[in-house]
């Protein structure tokens, strides 16, 4: 996967495929290598391809492997056109 970084403590993920939007990572050089140890960047990407969405697949500096989105993912969709995912609060919340 590509990642191009931004400034001090943004990355992107280029839109590739059949992604909607962009990633986009809020963590400094050294936080990365340690995000990039886990499949939490791959999640980004993922939700970057759901119906609806709008800006960017985010991802906070607390980022690290979820369910669905990663922990600490981010993402608004569309109220007509987007999907709603438990994945992205998380299936033991009740």
């Amino acid at each position: 996967m590509r990642i191009e970084q931004i400034d001090e403590f943004r990355w992107r993920i280029p839109r590739q495929g059949k992604m909607q939007v962009e990633g986009l990572v809020f963590a400094s050089a050294e936080m990365m290598k340690e995000i990039g140890q886990d499949h939490s960047l791959q999640q980004v990407s993922n939700v970057a391809h759901l119906p609806g969405i709008i800006g960017a697949s985010m991802a906070m500096p607390d980022i690290h492997w979820g369910y669905g989105f990663p922990i600490g993912g981010v993402a608004a969709m569309d109220g007509k056109k987007g999907v709603v995912s438990p994945g992205g609060v998380g299936y033991d919340i009740n």
